[in-house]
């Protein structure tokens, strides 16, 4: 994401759901700054255990920033607590706090004040679609949904009449490639040579299709989910996931279509292209269907590694990628839609 000046509190409070994807509750934020621009956000639940403390504090210290803010969203009997021991945290390890709010019913409240007086007893009304902020960031493409629940009905999967065809048509598929597997020319030890060969062509087809505008027909989706069941096919397709906006649209429609036990792969796509897009919150959602679907996928337990420390996608400045894949031949944002 683009980073956001910061003049006010209220300039912060309208950056966090832009940063999250979606508008937080009973939560608690700790946003990272660097030179007063925004360049994160880690969240949490209000509630959790005193080690979330000590992690969401190790999360900072990887992201390279200068001070920080602490956000909780919900009552001060509830809020009071974290955003207190987090601010204590943040502090023993020299990270200076800015500031550390609470947020209830469109007004906030300031634990950082030093005596009576310095803030109205009331809060402090604020409204974050009428900051710049916000204008800046809806103008960057950006999109802050209603709630966590919102993003994650956007990648479940489709039902109705889509999946009874996604049903029949992964059958075919499967034997399609089972009878092609069969047939493989000697010398292909179990047709391991044309299984890749299949896989990248598909691959290859369906980010072309997306980069274009386009969108695969559900014969297309059930063959590509078919084959990214074979490592070697997913890893060619995880090779060349950029950070383009078509990646995240080509995963997500490709999740939401897939058969349960083909959830993996398509999961773990999406969640790396979000990652590395900067779009922490649609990652994690798309690693929880991974592991709700296979708790063993190694994929899935290593990208919810990397999210759980933090690892900035910056890291993976040398990461490879094919020239389609870069940066620079963007078309407008597409978002995905609505379950």
């Amino acid at each position: 994401m683009t980073p956001l000046a910061l003049r006010t509190p209220a300039d912060l409070l309208a950056a966090i759901p832009f940063l999250l994807g979606f508008h937080p509750r009973d939560s608690v934020v700790v946003v990272g700054l660097r030179a007063r621009h925004v360049v994160f956000a880690a969240r949490g639940d209000l509630g959790e255990p005193p080690a979330f403390v000590e992690y969401v504090t190790s999360v900072v210290m990887r992201q390279d920033v200068d001070t920080a803010a602490v956000v909780g969203y919900g009552t001060d009997e509830r809020a009071r607590e974290p955003v207190l021991a987090i601010r204590a945290a943040l502090e023993r390890h020299s990270v200076g706090v800015i500031d550390a709010l609470r947020v209830a019913d469109g007004r906030y409240w300031s634990y950082a004040c030093p005596g009576e007086g310095c803030c109205p007893p009331e809060g402090t009304a604020y409204d974050p679609v009428a900051s710049p902020v916000a204008a800046a960031a809806t103008h960057a493409g950006h999109v802050a949904l209603p709630d966590r629940d919102t993003l994650v009905r956007q990648i479940a999967p489709i039902g109705g009449a889509t999946r009874e065809s996604m049903r029949r048509l992964t059958e075919r598929a499967t034997a399609r490639l089972s009878s092609m597997l069969a047939t493989s020319p000697p010398g292909d030890l179990l047709g391991s040579r044309s299984l890749r060969q299949l896989g990248a062509a598909a691959v290859r087809e369906a980010m072309r299709c997306h980069r274009e505008g386009g969108r695969l027909s559900d014969d297309e989706v059930a063959w590509l989910t078919v084959l990214l069941k074979h490592l070697p096919v997913r890893d060619y397709a995880w090779e060349r996931v950029g950070v383009d906006e078509w990646h995240i649209e080509l995963w997500v429609d490709v999740l939401r279509r897939a058969e349960s036990h083909l959830v993996p792969a398509p999961a773990c796509l999406l969640a790396f292209a979000a990652w590395r897009s900067g779009q922490g919150a649609l990652a994690v959602a798309a690693v929880e269907r991974a592991r709700d679907a296979d708790p063993a996928y190694s994929m899935a337990r290593l990208l919810d590694d990397v999210l759980r420390r933090g690892i900035p996608p910056s890291a993976l400045e040398s990461f490879p990628m094919p020239p389609h894949a870069r940066v620079g031949s963007r078309r407008p944002r597409r978002r995905p839609a609505r379950a």
